[in-house]
């Protein structure tokens, strides 16, 4: 693993993350993956919801329990709903490849990577995961 690229979107490095429905005990190994459009593309916001209806849709029949996990800029406020679900990271790059993603998430523990699609096992620390979370509460 090597330091932040000049080709991976800067926006990567400043998310964070709304958490809502996560699992009692986090997986050791997870992806977040999303099938809203890609940096840099404008879809509309059906467009955005088929998308990402799909893209759970997907998930649940490979028998997965997806929960949904809202990627966040603190500072513009831009916020892209996802999925967080225990998928092996070659598997979630090709998914999020499937949808179209520009890139992924993948959380190891609390370490907190990037990685775009189309660069394989090519991984990216940004720190801390859970440093960047927040929990939504019901109410």
């Amino acid at each position: 693993m090597s330091g932040f690229p000049d080709d991976v979107h800067p926006a990567y490095a400043r998310t964070h993350f709304e958490v809502e429905g996560a699992p009692e005990r986090w997986p050791e190994r997870f992806a977040i993956i999303t099938a809203y459009a890609t940096t840099g593309q404008t879809w509309t916001p059906e467009e955005n919801e088929e998308a990402d209806c799909r893209l759970e849709a997907e998930l649940r029949t490979r028998g997965l329990r997806p929960f949904r996990v809202t990627g966040y800029d603190p500072d513009t406020g831009h916020a892209e709903p996802g999925w967080g679900v225990a998928l092996d990271h070659d598997a979630a790059c090709e998914l999020g490849r499937g949808f179209r993603q520009d890139a992924i998430y993948y959380v190891e523990g609390d370490r907190l990577l990037v990685s775009r699609c189309g660069q394989g096992t090519k991984r990216y620390a940004l720190g801390s995961f859970r440093e960047r979370v927040c929990a939504r509460t019901a109410g």
